[in-house]
């Protein structure tokens, strides 16, 4: 049977001149080595995506991170330099995405600026520079050269004993993740529930509130280290089952109970 397929956002990049359509590889090899599931990468276009085409021919959707942030116009603020820099293609491009993934009930797995992308595609606000407010930790990327210590598994959060990514991982409490950024959420999208949180309450995860299927946002970084950390491989492979389960009905023309109960 061949493997189901995520669509995958790109970001805009330009190297040597020329502009391209880009993702990075660790997302589409945890997709590929761990979730069991093939990627599409869709370009990031301002405008003339299809959406729903988009979603007609995937079974799933994973909106990975970036060096961008969302622009804050989404969220009715005023960009500053601070809050940059900015990828209006990819925010075109995502935000559609993860709105008509939700109503439609395709299995979604949003990480770092995934998540926020979520929280902004459904109402909510962000934070920037949040290591700058009095009580927060440093959740930057460390200013090292080796991209395994960039990305080391270095701090808990506190995942909620019930929720759905206590359920995909298979634990609650403390779990030790790796993440890495800037900005992070401010005030929370009405339709989704909080599942973890750092330290400094800074919050880790979220899952929509009465979605259809599988549709969970972390703000670590699990595609790093999907092969070989327990809670990351687990995460991925929960998204595969989702997208699995969902492709499967997709061909038969129906949709089966078990899609509901993958989101809680």
């Amino acid at each position: 049977m061949p493997k189901p397929i995520v669509a995958l956002p790109a970001d805009i990049r330009e190297f040597e001149g020329t502009v391209w359509h880009a993702t990075p590889n660790q997302y589409v090899k945890a997709a590929l080595k761990v979730a069991d599931v093939m990627t599409f990468i869709i370009p990031a276009f301002e405008e003339g995506n299809d959406t729903d085409a988009i979603l007609d021919r995937v079974d799933g959707l994973l909106v990975s991170g970036s060096a961008t942030n969302v622009h804050p116009s989404l969220y009715g603020r005023e960009a500053t330099e601070a809050d940059g820099p900015f990828d209006i293609a990819r925010d075109s491009t995502s935000l559609p995405l993860i709105r008509r993934a939700i109503e439609r009930g395709i299995p979604m797995l949003a990480i770092c600026r995934g998540l926020q992308e979520l929280n902004v595609a459904l109402g909510g606000t962000l934070a920037s520079e949040i290591h700058d407010q009095p009580g927060m930790w440093d959740h930057r990327k460390p200013n090292v050269p080796e991209r395994d210590h960039m990305y080391a598994i270095r701090q808990p959060v506190f995942v909620r004993e019930g929720t759905c990514i206590a359920r995909h991982l298979g634990l609650s409490g403390e779990v030790q993740i790796n993440s890495l950024h800037r900005q992070a959420i401010a005030e929370t999208a009405p339709r989704l529930a909080v599942e973890a949180t750092a330290e400094d309450g800074t919050i880790e995860a979220v899952s929509v509130i009465d979605a259809k299927g599988f549709a969970v946002g972390v703000q670590w970084h699990p595609e790093y280290w999907a092969e070989t950390d327990a809670p990351s491989r687990a995460l991925f492979k929960a998204f595969g089952d989702a997208v699995r389960d969902y492709a499967a009905v997709r061909g038969a023309g129906t949709r089966p109970a078990k899609l509901a109960a993958a989101a809680g």
